[in-house]
């Protein structure tokens, strides 16, 4: 009965999981890409696969970022259709998902904002799965510290910015701390979600999340070791959840050298 039950809703996303799965490359197609010499060479070996039609309409000479842009094309097309047929809770799981490349566009923008790079130059530079509605209004923003209360505070990123940006504004942050600040609120954010979904999805994806937060724990601390960041201010950056918490983030926050953080990790 639970059977049935699923295919209602997950049926069809559960066939285009195993067809997308299905059209990875095997071990025999990369033997004979290794053999490219040129990438029309590539190009004419792609046409045996399911690879070959995104670069049909492409005309010599390729380049690697023609490949390369293709490639992304395809994935954010396949991704939309998987996330537009989802429903819940699959549907803000994979919202999830888009967070993170959310977040490294919009660091992306601050940084090109702080040094006054051309607009159209940074949204070329972005990401596509982690592109948002709001960020084609950038070019109304007049300085950094707008960002914020111009497009953030209606995008999806808006509940992982507002308790930080209520205290200071973005021209006066370090770029670090913004980028460490969101990623924490968003692992902790994801963790849970994934723990209240329970069954498969907790087993697995708790312990990816936990490990990429113990990550990020170790390299802000080994980053920090260097600078004149006090322990106050990069122990307040760890996420909380992983295996490194509670206690390990404890010895973390008072490692002193790079061996003292190796012994703890």
């Amino acid at each position: 009965m639970s059977g049935f039950l699923f295919n209602i809703d997950g049926g069809y996303l559960e066939g285009l999981c195993r067809g997308y799965k299905s059209n990875i490359l095997k071990e025999s197609d990369y033997m004979n890409l290794v053999k490219c010499e040129t990438l029309d060479d590539l190009k004419l070996q792609l046409q045996s696969t399911d690879y070959g039609p995104f670069l049909t309409n492409e005309t010599s000479p390729l380049t690697v970022s023609i490949i390369d842009q293709r490639l992304r094309e395809t994935l954010v097309d396949e991704f939309t259709h998987m996330r537009n047929q989802a429903v819940q809770p699959l549907a803000e799981f994979l919202d999830f998902i888009t967070y993170s490349y959310m977040i490294d566009n919009t660091i992306l923008l601050i940084t090109g904002m702080l040094h006054e790079h051309p607009v159209l130059d940074i949204l070329a530079k972005c990401n596509p799965l982690g592109r948002f509605e709001q960020m084609e209004a950038i070019n109304m923003t007049l300085a950094p510290a707008d960002l914020y209360n111009t497009i953030l505070i209606d995008s999806p990123l808006a509940p992982f910015f507002i308790n930080y940006f209520e205290e200071q504004d973005m021209d006066e942050m370090n770029i670090e701390i913004i980028r460490n600040t969101l990623y924490r609120t968003y692992l902790e954010t994801f963790y849970d979600l994934c723990k209240e979904i329970g069954g498969t999805t907790a087993a697995v994806m708790c312990e990816i999340l936990g490990f990429e937060a113990d990550r990020r724990a170790i390299i802000i601390t080994i980053n920090a070791l260097a600078t004149a960041l006090s322990r106050e201010d990069y122990v307040h950056l760890y996420p909380r959840c992983g295996r490194l918490y509670p206690d390990g983030l404890q010895a973390l926050g008072r490692a002193s050298d790079y061996e003292q953080v190796q012994l703890v990790s």
